[in-house]
């Protein structure tokens, strides 16, 4: 809606495309083309249209990375710890205050069907992972830090950089020493 309202197009413009069919509403104040192919990742798509200040984290994010077996029933974000915290109807989204220190770091930028979505490194998301067990579950985390094990892609070094700065290191290194 805002990029529309800024091109020119206004309100009433953008509502008789709606009524027309000609576009969509996938949810307030994000609209699309209904003849383009359907969005491969709709969630992801909608809550960093809607909140571009958030990151993907935690289940979302091992789900993105393939480093899970949970299938996410809500959107899982980072926000700074002074941000206001999101809310949207549709889809159901979690999000989750950082201090700046561990909000900042392992973001990486992904585009999907158009949209540039932020969403931490799997390293920065196991390292979340660990710190927020009590939320998620300690099992979640282990089978993560098993399946980034078979993934092949290792990285140690930037794993334990993001233990260390989320201050998760002490708890993460029997877990680690048993499975890698």
């Amino acid at each position: 809606m805002s990029e529309a309202l800024a091109n020119g197009i206004t309100r009433y413009t953008l509502y008789s495309l709606r009524d027309k069919g000609i576009i969509e509403q996938i949810t307030r104040g994000v609209y699309r083309l209904t003849e383009l192919p359907p969005i491969s990742n709709p969630d992801l798509v909608t809550v960093s249209l809607r909140f571009p200040n958030s990151v993907v984290c935690l289940i979302s994010a091992l789900a993105y990375h393939n480093i899970t077996t949970q299938i996410p029933h809500i959107v899982t974000i980072a926000v700074p710890r002074e941000s206001r915290v999101p809310v949207l109807e549709y889809p159901p989204v979690q999000a989750y205050r950082f201090s700046n220190e561990t909000y900042n770091v392992g973001i990486e930028k992904h585009v999907i069907d158009g949209v540039s979505i932020k969403i931490y490194t799997p390293e920065k998301t196991l390292a979340d992972c660990f710190k927020f067990r009590n939320k998620i579950g300690m099992d979640v985390a282990i089978e993560a830090l098993k399946l980034y094990k078979s993934s092949k892609k290792i990285n140690l070094e930037k794993l334990f950089e993001y233990a260390e700065v989320c201050r998760v290191k002490k708890i993460m290194m029997p877990y680690l020493e048993v499975t890698i």
